[in-house]
């Protein structure tokens, strides 16, 4: 029973480990990175993040270039927009969140095996 409270725990932790790109900080390499993105379509999304600002939505993407409703709906689940502050803070809360969780689950595991 404690293995598969531990392996429980992994797998919450794993869902917290997978980080979504944030398309207002990505580089070309991390936009190369999503499936059906080459360098040019990853430079399309930097052009236009400079010529237009910072995303506003993931929705925004199907405004680039060569972003059709296909390719979006592929994306789209690997996508987010935050600023560049909201993503240090939340990348350096997402570990000790985690953590926590995976300790508080496998605490509860140990419980239920005790009973």
């Amino acid at each position: 029973m404690l293995r598969s409270a531990i392996v429980l725990a992994l797998a919450l932790f794993s869902q917290w480990a997978i980080a979504a790109v944030n398309l207002n900080t990505a580089t070309k390499e991390e936009l190369i990175a999503l499936p059906g993105i080459g360098p040019a379509k990853a430079q399309a999304i930097l052009d236009y993040r400079k010529a237009n600002g910072a995303f506003k939505s993931v929705e925004e993407l199907k405004d680039v270039k060569g972003i059709g409703a296909k390719r979006f709906e592929k994306l789209k689940p690997e996508l987010t927009v935050a600023p560049a502050a909201v993503r240090a803070a939340s990348a350096s809360a997402k570990p000790a969140a985690a953590a926590a969780a995976t300790k508080g689950e496998i605490r509860a595991a140990e419980a239920h095996v005790r009973k």
